[in-house]
């Protein structure tokens, strides 16, 4: 049976991926438990298991502008310690990372070869820690991009508009920024798929099929609520002045995915649906009316 190691074991798909591993020998650790930044810990923590995933990150996107020497410490010198450890000991190593490695103004999907050019602090560490596993353990490590997450243990775009649809008779959200709403549980299904497999190693792009605005994500998740999606009202992102720049353009495509043999993961709305029905938002449904009005960036 495959061992992993999970790192970043509590937030959102560290969690789903625990889910849904729960049938092999699962190591999960969370940043009280490992810190990748400490290669003698990582390489302890790796000895024994086949397969390492990494989804410890630092992920405060606007502080990564301020404190980019911690952010690079977690996001880029972490994998760089876990690849050389997975090196010494023959296990493979998933790497998560993120659509900020790229600029964001294509008009079509990013492949997963095009030249990085990340717009922000937080993309530039997690683009050195993209480089920094594929230099050390070329032959075993998979880079898994993603974005747009959402899921059921952790805040996140989804929940958030759901919380303030049950306080506002309208929400304001930008429609000038697009990507692919991801599922954290469809994502560590895939990881699993791609661990598991034959693939050879490299890059993939771990995002839900399709395309939608940030306002066409919170109409959805509205619809699927019970709500009425009109109430989302559309904005652009100069109403929101944020010390880090985001992404125009976050769409991922999947062609690493086709040539290794493995399904790309499915549409977005579908799977948003299967979360709805899943329970990943219950505690979330708005119960009652709401009084007000809401204007929201993409990230609350």
């Amino acid at each position: 049976m495959t061992t992993f190691l999970i790192t970043g074991a509590s937030g959102m798909l560290g969690t789903d991926l625990q889910r849904v591993l729960a049938d092999h020998t699962v190591t999960a650790l969370d940043r009280t438990r490992l810190d990748v930044t400490d290669a003698a810990a990582v390489r302890a923590a790796v000895a024994g298991h086949d397969v390492v995933i990494n989804a410890a990150a630092y992920t405060r996107v606007d502080d990564a502008e301020t404190h980019e020497e911690e952010a690079h410490a977690i996001n880029a010198t972490g994998p760089l310690n876990l690849a050389v450890a997975c090196r010494e000991v023959g296990a493979r190593l998933v790497q998560v990372s993120t659509d900020y490695v790229f600029r964001g103004s294509a008009t079509t999907p990013y492949s997963e070869n095009d030249p990085l050019d990340p717009l922000s602090a937080y993309g530039r560490t997690k683009a050195d820690g993209e480089r920094n596993a594929l230099r050390e353990h070329p032959a075993g490590t998979y880079v898994v991009r993603t974005a747009w997450l959402y899921g059921q243990h952790g805040p996140n775009f989804a929940r958030t508009m759901l919380t303030l649809a049950a306080r506002n008779d309208t929400l304001t959200v930008v429609d000038d920024q697009v990507g692919q709403p991801t599922w954290t549980l469809d994502l560590a299904r895939q990881i699993r798929a791609l661990s598991e497999s034959m693939a050879p190693a490299g890059i993939y792009h771990g995002t839900n099929s399709g395309v939608t605005s940030w306002r066409g994500f919170a109409q959805a998740v509205l619809e699927l609520a019970g709500l009425d999606p009109e109430r989302v009202h559309p904005t652009d992102s100069s109403q929101f002045v944020r010390p880090a720049p985001r992404p125009r353009y976050s769409v991922l495509g999947h062609q690493a995915w086709r040539h290794a043999g493995i399904p790309e993961l499915r549409g977005w709305r579908e799977a948003l649906a299967t979360a709805f029905t899943d329970g990943a938002f219950n505690e979330a449904l708005p119960v009652t009316t709401p009084p007000m009005s809401a204007t929201t960036s993409a990230e609350a």
